[in-house]
C-alpha cells in the first residue's frame, strides 16, 4: 500500500528526524516504480543540532536579551526557506562530566549542576550575584547548558568522524565567555572549547582553528587554549581599549598566547562601534585567511555570534547577512571543507535569524550573495595593519606592508616615536649631562636602546630616583579635517616630566630615567619565544640586578607613570625580597589606567606595599565607582583634582615631593 513510512524519533523534542521521514507519493509518470524496489534515504552532507529543551533556560521577566526565541527563530527561518529538509538532524545529548572537565574545573561543574536544585526563593535571593556575572538562572538552566555544550560536541564529532562535511549547532545558552573556573557573560559551559578538546581526544583531528566573530571577545575560549599550539584562536571583536565587555587587556592585539601557544591567539580588536562588512572582509583577507592557510587546520569551528549584525543594539555594528555568508564561504576553503558553526551571541531576533539563514545557505553549497563595491573604514584599516605588525612576528604569511593604511614612504623616513626618543636623549644629556645606560643583551638593546638614561653620579649617590614612564603628549593643530595637514608651528610635545626631573636635580638625587615604550622588532620573534609584553618587565629586572643593586644607594624611590606603573608592579612581583629590603617608597601616577594589584599570595609584599606606596588617581577613576572596592593590594590610593592624565603628575608634584622627603627622613644620605 502506498503511504508514509513511520519511525520512532529519539530526539528530545519528540520530533521525527527529516532524514527518516520519507513521504512516498504516487508518480505522475505513466511508468511507476515497482513496489518491491527499496526506497533510498537521502544522502546528507550537512547536519544541524537543535532541541526545544534548551528553551527551558528563560528569564523570569522575559526581557533578557539572551532569550529562548533566539534558537527557535533561527530554526524556523531555515525551515521556511526549505533548507531544513536538506540537513540531517543530529541527536543531541547533555555534556558528560568527564568531557566538561577537559576545560572546566570540578568546582565549576558542580556549580552549574547545583543550579538545577535551587528553589525559587534561592534563585530570587541569588539574583544579584548572578547579575554581577551577567547571568540569570532558572530551574531549566542546567539542562539547557548541558544540552548546548553536548550539542556542539556532537556537531563536531559528526564532522571529525567523516559522517558529515559541515554542521550547524543551533544552541543556547552561548559559551565563549565561560572560563575554566567561572561562568559569566550569558555563558555556563564553554561549548566550543569543550567540543574541541573532546574532538581531539576521540578522533584523529589534531589541529583546530576556532574563528570567533561574536562582537565580544571570547575570553573563555582564548583562556582555554592560551598555551596550546594545537588550537589556533582568532577573534574579531569590539575592544575600545579594553572598555567593551568582557573588558581588560586580554582581548588586545598584543595578547597572542603564552608559552608553547605564543602566536596561536590572534585578536583583531575594533576600536569603536559601527564596523561593517568591508572591515570584516578586509581583516579576513589580510589576517584570518593567510594565518589560517599557514596553520592548515584539520577542522574549523566558527564561534558564530551574530551580535555584530545590522540591527543588534548590543553590538552596534553593521555586518550584513551577506557579510557573514562571505566569511563562512572563505572558511569553508580550509580543512578540506570540514566546518562546524556553533551559535554564540546575537540578540536581535530578525538579525540573528537572517544572518543564520545566510550562513546555512553557504553550508549547503550555495554561493554567497554578491557584495557591493566597498572600502574598509579608516579605523578598520588601521586596526588590521597594527594586527599585521603584531602577528608578522609569528606568521610568515602576514605581510604588514600589504595592508599599511598610509601612503608609501621612503626608506629614509623616521617614525615619530624614534624622533621623540632622540629628542629626550638629547634633552637629558644637554640639560643634565645624563648618560645612556648600556644594555648588554642584543634583544634589550634592539628594543630599549637609548631609552635608559642616568645621571653621572648614579653609582655613588646615596639616593636614587627611578622614573619609569612612556612618552609625553603630542598636541597637533590641523589645517582642516578633510586633509588633516599638520600646522607645524602650532604643534608641540608636552613633557610632563620636566618639572619632576628639575626638582630631582635640585635636591641632588641620582636619577635613572626609563622609557618603557618599546621599539618594534626588526625581525620576527622565534616561535615559542616569550610574550613581547614581558620585555618591559625583563628590562626593569635587568636594571635592578645589574645597576641599582650594585650601586652605592642607601635610599631607592620608584616613580611610575601611566603604563610604567604596571611595569613597576611586575618588577616588584619578580623581586619582592629586594623591594622590601632596599626600596623606601613607590609612587604610582596611574591616571586613567587600571590600578595595578599586588598578587593575592604575596602577603609580606602586600603589607609592605600598603605602607610604603602612594597611588595617585583622579576622582572619577573607575576604582571609585559604587560597585568597585579599594583593596590593600592597590596600595595607598590618593585623589588629585585633575581629570587630565597629562596634568596629573604636574598637579600632584608637591605631594610627590613631600612624600619622597618623608620617606627619606632618618635615612642615611
Amino acid at each position: 500500500m502506498i503511504g508514509q513510512v513511520e519511525v520512532n524519533s529519539m530526539d528530545v523534542d519528540g520530533e521525527p528526524y527529516p532524514q527518516n521521514q520519507v513521504p512516498i507519493q504516487r508518480s505522475l509518470s505513466p511508468v511507476q516504480r515497482a513496489s518491491s524496489v527499496p526506497h533510498r534515504l537521502p544522502h546528507f552532507t550537512v547536519g544541524y543540532v537543535y532541541s526545544q529543551d534548551m528553551m527551558l533556560h528563560s528569564s523570569a521577566t522575559g526581557e533578557h536579551p539572551e532569550q529562548p526565541e533566539r534558537i527557535s527563530r533561527i530554526r524556523t527561518a531555515i525551515r521556511d526557506a526549505n533548507l531544513l529538509q536538506k540537513m540531517k538532524q543530529i541527536p543531541i545529548r547533555p555534556v558528560k562530566r568527564d568531557e566538561a572537565l577537559l576545560v572546566h574545573s570540578q568546582e565549576h561543574w558542580h556549580k552549574v549542576l547545583a543550579i538545577q536544585s535551587m528553589t525559587p526563593s534561592e534563585i530570587f535571593e541569588s539574583e544579584a550575584y548572578y547579575e554581577s556575572l551577567s547571568l540569570y538562572v532558572t530551574s531549566g538552566t542546567t539542562r539547557a547548558a548541558r544540552l548546548s555544550c553536548g550539542g556542539v560536541i556532537e556537531a563536531c564529532l559528526a564532522v571529525a568522524r567523516g559522517e558529515l562535511k559541515k554542521t550547524f549547532a543551533i544552541v543556547r545558552p552561548p559559551g565563549h565567555h565561560a572560563e575554566p573556573e567561572e561562568h559569566m557573560g550569558f555563558c555556563f559551559f564553554n561549548n566550543v572549547a569543550v567540543a574541541a578538546k573532546v574532538t581531539q581526544f576521540l578522533t584523529p583531528v589534531r589541529k583546530i582553528l576556532i574563528l570567533d566573530w561574536d562582537v565580544h571577545h571570547g575570553n573563555g575560549t582564548q583562556r582555554a587554549f592560551n598555551d596550546d599550539p594545537s588550537v589556533l584562536y582568532i577573534s574579531l571583536h569590539r575592544y575600545e581599549r579594553g572598555q567593551f565587555y568582557p573588558c581588560g587587556p586580554f582581548g588586545s592585539m598584543e595578547s597572542c598566547g603564552e608559552g608553547a601557544g605564543l602566536g596561536y591567539s590572534v585578536n583583531i580588536p575594533w576600536p569603536k562601534k559601527g564596523m561593517a562588512d568591508a572591515d570584516y572582509i578586509h581583516a579576513f583577507q589580510q589576517i584570518v585567511m593567510p594565518i589560517g592557510m599557514e596553520f592548515a587546520p584539520d577542522l574549523v569551528i566558527i564561534s558564530a555570534g551574530f551580535d555584530a549584525a545590522v540591527g543588534d543594539d548590543l553590538g552596534e555594528c553593521f555586518v550584513s547577512p551577506a557579510g557573514y555568508a562571505h566569511m563562512t564561504h572563505m572558511l569553508s576553503g580550509l580543512a578540506g571543507g570540514k566546518l562546524v558553526v556553533a551559535l554564540e551571541g546575537g540578540y536581535n531576533l530578525d538579525s540573528i535569524s537572517n544572518s543564520s539563514l545566510a550562513v546555512a545557505r553557504v553550508l549547503l553549497g550555495e554561493a554567497p550573495p554578491e557584495l557591493a563595491p566597498m572600502v574598509a573604514s579608516e579605523a578598520g584599516t588601521e586596526t588590521v595593519w597594527q594586527v599585521a605588525m603584531e602577528q608578522s612576528k609569528y606568521w610568515a604569511s602576514v605581510n604588514p606592508k600589504a595592508c599599511e593604511p598610509r601612503e608609501e614612504v621612503d626608506e629614509i623616513s623616521f617614525s615619530i616615536p624614534e624622533i621623540l626618543k632622540g629628542h629626550r636623549q638629547h634633552f637629558l644629556y644637554t640639560q643634565y649631562q645624563m648618560l645612556q645606560v648600556p644594555l648588554m643583551t642584543k634583544m634589550f638593546e634592539e628594543r630599549f636602546g637609548s631609552q635608559v638614561m642616568c645621571t653621572n653620579d648614579f653609582l655613588e649617590n646615596p639616593t636614587i630616583i627611578v622614573f619609569v614612564h612612556e612618552f609625553g603628549n603630542l598636541r597637533i593643530e590641523l589645517d582642516g579635517k578633510p586633509t588633516c595637514d599638520v600646522q607645524m608651528e602650532n604643534s608641540y610635545l608636552i613633557d610632563f616630566s620636566k618639572e619632576l626631573i628639575s626638582w630631582i636635580m635640585k635636591e641632588k638625587y641620582a636619577l635613572l630615567d626609563v622609557n618603557v615604550f618599546p621599539r618594534p622588532f626588526a625581525s620576527p620573534l622565534p616561535r615559542g619565544h616569550k610574550h613581547v609584553e614581558s620585555w618591559t618587565r625583563d628590562v626593569l629586572t635587568y636594571l635592578w640586578d645589574n645597576y641599582i643593586q650594585l650601586s652605592g644607594a642607601k635610599n631607592i624611590v620608584f616613580i611610575g607613570h601611566g603604563p610604567g606603573c604596571h611595569a613597576l608592579m611586575e618588577l616588584m612581583e619578580s623581586r619582592p625580597v629586594g623591594m622590601i629590603r632596599y626600596v623606601n617608597t613607590v609612587i604610582q601616577v596611574v591616571g586613567n589606567m587600571s590600578i595595578p594589584l599586588i598578587p593575592k599570595d604575596a602577603d609580606e609584599l602586600r603589607v609592605w606595599y600598603s605602607k610604603n606606596s602612594v597611588v595617585i588617581v583622579h576622582p572619577e577613576h573607575p576604582a571609585f565607582a559604587p560597585e568597585a572596592r579599594i583593596l590593600k593590594r592597590h596600595g595607598r590610593v590618593l585623589q588629585i583634582e585633575e581629570s587630565k592624565p597629562i596634568k596629573l603628575i604636574m598637579k600632584g608634584l608637591p605631594l610627590i615631593q613631600d612624600h619622597i622627603r618623608q620617606s627619606l627622613v632618618g635615612k642615611r644620605q
